[in-house]
């Protein structure tokens, strides 16, 4: 059964990333994002006219110069109620959770999964999820969050959305 996904939702830290924050006298330095996953978002899921939005706890400069590469436009950082701003985002587009891909890593993305599973959406995560984050996905890419997993679960919506790669 296919199923039309019309959102990507990602968590950052742990899932865009490896969870390391490099942290220097003036704050955060550096974080490391996986090319692999970079290609999925610019490359697979914009011309198949997926919306790649990323919702996270943390503020990040460097966040913001990546998305702005990959052409990430909804960009929300700080965010304290998650699934809040999920809804907001979605509803503001007349559509609802069961267009929505979700992928996170730890229990800060639970509430979202959970809404979004609960609705017939997707919900994904890393390898390296916490282990109350695997029982909710769907999905479980064999990478490590920042190691491909991201791409790992395009490629998994866009089989079900029955798109050719």
């Amino acid at each position: 059964m296919s199923k039309k996904i019309k959102y990507l939702v990602m968590d950052v830290d742990g899932t865009l990333t490896d969870g390391k924050i490099y942290m220097g006298n003036d704050g955060e330095v550096m974080k490391a994002f996986d090319i692999k996953d970079g290609y999925g978002i610019h490359d697979l899921l914009l011309p198949f006219g997926i919306l790649p939005v990323i919702i996270t706890g943390r503020g990040s400069g460097m966040l913001l110069s990546r998305c702005e590469e990959l052409g990430i436009k909804k960009v929300f950082q700080n965010v304290h109620n998650k699934l809040e701003e999920l809804i907001r985002i979605v509803e503001s587009d007349g559509n609802n959770l069961s267009s929505v891909a979700y992928i996170g890593d730890d229990m800060n993305d639970a509430a979202c999964m959970k809404a979004v599973k609960e609705a017939g959406g997707f919900t994904g995560c890393p390898k390296d999820a916490v282990k109350g984050i695997q029982k909710i996905a769907i999905f479980r890419s064999n990478n490590n969050g920042g190691n491909g997993a991201v791409r790992d679960f395009i490629e998994w919506i866009l089989s079900k959305n029955k798109y050719e790669l």
